[in-house]
């Protein structure tokens, strides 16, 4: 045990620093309190405050963290991730792909009531209905009517979900969609309590009024401090469910989750200094956790204003920056420069579309971004000034200052402010337009191109940050939908990821790997290509 605890210390000096107080008093205890075996509790260093709990309201990684061990869709993942059945126990397709039914097991809602097809009806055409302002609403077009409902067009009841009994639901969409059990995974899809949704309106996710589907219920929610999910005793496999708590901490910061992780005051941080990878690995053996991720982050120009209303302008700020530098220097995990969207392991795709410049060698390019923003009109005499917002959370304040340094250099009449902010205003900045260049990430939510392209769609609204709009990109975009052949279909996806890339509608920095801290006697957590992890799987080694 001493030996053990001299290491930490050497390492939590490495991450910014514990008190040796601290850390002996944590082995004084006897105990890791972070992953206590006898009470069946895990806290967990999670990333950002949740906004809402709500599956409507919801948008960031940190939130699904939450919300996918409160409720599970007609389909839900497994510990790998790959979709499998949920509350329904089986599908049918018809024919020609546009029809799916589903027939669901019997459950309940955590307070006894029974969840059955009129909640997921209930549900997705609320989540639709635009008077509820649901950001996410899109990644639902594809069921039929779903656009025009949430555009105002037509009625909340058009909507192609309907309950034909209480354990029979039927999803129309408007095009094939083979990915739609991937899809139904997602928070968007999750069913909510009518009847609890009904009587408390948006108060019904409190902790107070709330009824879950899933693993864990709400016990207690702390802004900015802490969230409490307790063990569902009605959830429908609550029999295999080994943990009985879990505890959720917003952790901006990767180093101090780092420290609480060290300190055994958790047993579980989504996220670590990659830059400690190596120190972390020789002084926490076990512990780290390095897998591919489908995710990419990527800076947002705000091409419905000035400069970035000018391609030259994007076209050149995306050459200048030195991404395959940050790759290597800033992630230490393993990173890859990204000179595309859509990242690697998407299925059925090809990697064809790149940035045209992408085999240049960073000084051709900066050259060129000289030469470009001399033809947009600015010089010394007309200096390019803009501001760089971006998330105050994990590497990101590390690669704005390399963001800065490299778009400073490309000449000194280029003036860029640096502007962190905390990660969930910073998404809604970006919702509303309220940024020049906004850095960003994002993480699949089904395995398919789409999930990705569809951002860039004019008709996404909200989740279209650079307010980016091009005829023949969304003609792409929509008629791939209607392709029944899914090597054509992959093609004309990557005909319109190229557009966006010529047009350089975003600077793209790198495709990262996701970086856990796992409590190496916690069972049941899988690497993944989504880094979903859901508590039900879990368990306690040599329980």
């Amino acid at each position: 045990m001493a030996a053990f605890w001299t290491d930490r210390r050497r390492l939590l000096a490495g991450v910014g620093g514990l008190t040796a107080a601290a850390s002996l008093g944590a082995c004084a205890n006897g105990k890791i309190t972070g992953f206590d075996r006898e009470k069946r509790s895990l806290d967990i260093c999670n990333q950002g405050e949740p906004l809402s709990l709500d599956p409507h309201k919801a948008s960031g990684q940190w939130e699904n963290n939450i919300i996918g061990n409160m409720f599970v869709g007609l389909t839900t993942e497994n510990a790998k991730a790959e979709p499998i059945p949920g509350m329904a126990e089986r599908w049918e397709t018809s024919e020609d792909g546009r029809t799916w039914t589903f027939y669901l097991r019997r459950a309940q809602w955590s307070d006894g009531e029974a969840c059955d097809a009129h909640d997921f009806e209930f549900a997705i055409k609320r989540i639709l209905d635009p008077a509820n302002l649901a950001e996410y609403a899109a990644i639902l077009y594809p069921i039929k009517n779903a656009e025009a409902v949430n555009q105002g067009h037509m009625a909340p009841d058009t909507v192609g979900v309907t309950a034909l009994d209480d354990l029979t639901l039927e999803i129309k969409l408007e095009h094939p969609a083979p990915y739609l059990p991937e899809l139904l995974m997602h928070y968007t899809a999750y069913p909510v309590p009518k009847h609890i949704v009904e009587a408390h309106g948006d108060d019904w996710v409190h902790p107070e009024n709330i009824a879950v589907n899933g693993a864990f219920t709400l016990i207690k929610w702390w802004s900015n401090y802490i969230v409490h999910l307790e063990r569902n005793p009605h959830f429908f496999d609550a029999a295999n469910v080994v943990m009985n708590d879990l505890y959720f901490y917003p952790s901006n910061d990767v180093n101090a989750s780092a420290r609480r992780v060290m300190s055994g005051e958790a047993g579980w941080s989504t996220r670590f200094p990659s830059n400690q990878v190596e120190t972390l690995r020789r002084d926490l053996p076990g512990y780290v956790r390095v897998a591919p991720y489908l995710t990419c982050n990527y800076f947002s120009f705000n091409v419905t204003k000035p400069p970035f209303n000018d391609v030259r302008v994007r076209q050149a700020l995306a050459m200048a920056y030195d991404r395959d530098w940050v790759a290597a220097n800033i992630y230490r995990t393993g990173e890859q420069a990204a000179y595309k969207f859509v990242p690697p392991g998407i299925s059925n795709y090809p990697n064809t579309a790149r940035y045209p410049w992408a085999d240049q060698s960073i000084e051709q390019r900066r050259e060129e971004a000289v030469r470009l923003l001399r033809a947009a009109g600015y010089g010394p005499d007309n200096p390019l000034r803009f501001e760089y917002s971006h998330r105050n959370t994990s590497d990101n304040p590390r690669v704005a200052v390399v963001v800065q340094n490299n778009w400073r250099e490309i000449a000194p009449w280029v003036t860029v402010e640096l502007r962190g902010v905390e990660t969930q205003v910073h998404y809604a900045n970006l919702r509303a337009k309220n940024f020049d260049v906004g850095d960003g990430g994002w993480i699949a939510d089904y395995n398919d191109a789409k999930n990705y392209l569809y951002l860039f769609e004019t008709r996404t609204g909200p989740q279209n940050y650079p307010g980016y709009s091009n005829p023949e990109y969304d003609r792409l975009v929509h008629e791939s939908d209607f392709e029944a052949d899914a090597t054509r279909r992959g093609e004309m996806m990557a005909r319109a990821e190229q557009i966006a890339l010529t047009d350089a509608v975003i600077c793209m920095s790198v495709f990262i790997n996701s970086t856990n801290l796992v409590h190496p006697d916690l069972t049941g957590y899988e690497d993944n290509l989504n880094d979903y992890h859901r508590a039900r799987w879990f368990g306690i080694k040599n329980d």
